[in-house]
């Protein structure tokens, strides 16, 4: 039986995205062991999309208004690597990690399947 998921993000610094994701995400976490931090997220959705590359996987945080998650996003040195761009599914941007990586941001449109 399927219990949950496990989301793994590649990135050249992780020590620095860890610590990213622990400091100013406020995410919470458990040492797997020797640090390795394994991180609780969000109640999340997974949604499949056709790809020339079925290798590629991206991660996108939900939020209820981009303009206030960005602004407390920024207060705490995040930076943010596009202009707000209005789609047909929701509002959505996206922020770089220490280790390079760009994670997206969105305020949805449609309804949520983390709501059923």
């Amino acid at each position: 039986m399927i219990i949950g998921s496990h989301l793994v993000v590649y990135s050249s610094d992780a020590e620095a995205d860890r610590a990213f994701f622990a400091d100013v995400l406020g995410q919470l976490h458990v040492d797997a062991g020797d640090g390795w931090l394994i991180f609780k997220v969000p109640p999340a959705e997974l949604a499949v999309h056709p790809s020339d590359d079925p290798g590629d996987c991206e991660l996108y945080f939900l939020c209820d208004d981009l303009e206030a998650t960005m602004s407390e996003l920024r207060a705490k040195g995040v930076n943010f690597t596009h202009d707000v761009s209005e789609e047909r599914w929701g509002r959505v941007t996206r922020f770089r990690m220490p280790g390079g990586g760009d994670v997206g941001v969105y305020e949805p449109h449609h309804p949520l399947a983390i709501d059923l």
